[in-house]
């Protein structure tokens, strides 16, 4: 069994005082070079590691952590993420740290800002938050840099050095899984992919989602295919889709960038003539009664749950165990289906 060393067993070793030990495992006061050396000699012998966790402990400091959430009772598609973060307390109730959740309004620009600015106030030690719009985002970050915040994201990705880490899927590829359903799928005929609510020029994760999914038919020159852009906002959503499906005939597949298949297949649900694929995102339980009843072929799963809970755990290890924080942390891209929904609903 290996032995467990302590810091008398340390001074004896290498000949200096406990008090010479403690201030070099501990990087506090002014030790001589040659009192230095002879503790290192000793820490690489005997392959010490400082309990981290005590010594957490041990200092008293509470880590602040705060969580900016899109409302659940707004999107139900970040409803799974409160249960990555309570799991995340949990698994370290135990120890000094203080973690609360603000939500802003996922529709509203001005929310976004707002409750990043309580958070600002606030001076926690990190932040985790899905930069849902893209330049005010960039702007908050930068903000969050400049009081030595650190910042984890989620979800969606955005390019920044102030960043920390990202965690969620490749969005890219995203797209291209969902390209390449629709063409096994289908193999030829007019595609749509649409983007509901979010301004896309604002929105990098729909931009990514249709870039990949374009590129997949663009690699394989496929002339069978036409791809139509349809951007759509509530409250009319399902009117100018009808007058878009009245207006293209021959549409025989559709991409939903977002996680409101459910408004595409209620439409697509009343044409009784014709078979239209979708492929859409996320196991909200709308998506999850048209994808059983045969209406939604495929849904991509994003696992928000897992996505939150590994962006606040990612944090909590870097104070408690010094454990460096992943530059990206990618999720698999799981295909979803009739078949095996339930497996994946908790």
């Amino acid at each position: 069994m290996d032995r467990k060393y302590t810091i008398k067993d340390i001074a004896e070793m290498a000949g200096v005082s406990k008090g010479t030990v403690d201030r070099v495992l501990h990087k506090r006061g002014k030790v001589s070079d040659e009192a230095l050396n002879k503790i290192n000699e000793v820490l690489n012998v005997i392959n010490y590691e400082p309990n981290l966790i005590a010594r957490n402990l041990k200092n008293n400091k509470v880590y602040r952590i705060c969580i900016l959430l899109p409302d659940p009772e707004i999107d139900p598609y970040w409803k799974p993420c409160i249960k990555g973060i309570e799991d995340a307390v949990q698994e370290f109730r135990a120890y000094n740290f203080s973690i609360k959740t603000f939500f802003f309004n996922p529709e509203s620009k001005k929310s976004f800002l707002k409750k990043n600015g309580a958070v600002l106030e606030m001076s926690p030690d990190a932040v985790l938050l899905p930069p849902l719009f893209h330049k005010e985002a960039l702007e908050v970050v930068k903000k969050y840099e400049e009081q030595n915040v650190i910042v984890n994201i989620f979800n969606n990705q955005i390019q920044s050095d102030s960043i920390k880490s990202f965690v969620g899927q490749d969005l890219f590829h995203s797209g291209r899984v969902a390209a390449k359903l629709l063409d096994l799928l289908l193999k030829k005929g007019q595609i749509a992919v649409i983007h509901i609510d979010e301004s896309i020029k604002n929105a990098i994760h729909m931009q990514e989602k249709e870039r990949g999914f374009r590129n997949y038919f663009s690699e394989r020159k496929n002339q069978d295919y036409t791809i139509t852009t349809l951007k759509l906002k509530n409250p009319n959503v399902e009117i100018n889709l009808t007058n878009f499906l009245n207006e293209n005939p021959d549409l025989s597949g559709i991409f939903i960038s977002t996680s409101k298949a459910y408004q595409i297949a209620k439409a697509i649900s009343e044409i009784k003539d014709k078979k239209i694929a979708i492929i859409g995102y996320d196991l909200i339980e709308n998506n999850v009664s048209y994808l059983n009843q045969g209406v939604i072929d495929f849904l991509i799963h994003q696992n928000q749950k897992k996505q939150t809970y590994l962006g606040v755990t990612s944090i909590i290890e870097f104070f408690l165990f010094d454990k460096q924080i992943p530059n990206t942390i990618l999720l698999p891209i799981d295909i979803v289906n009739s078949e095996n929904a339930s497996f994946y609903i908790e």
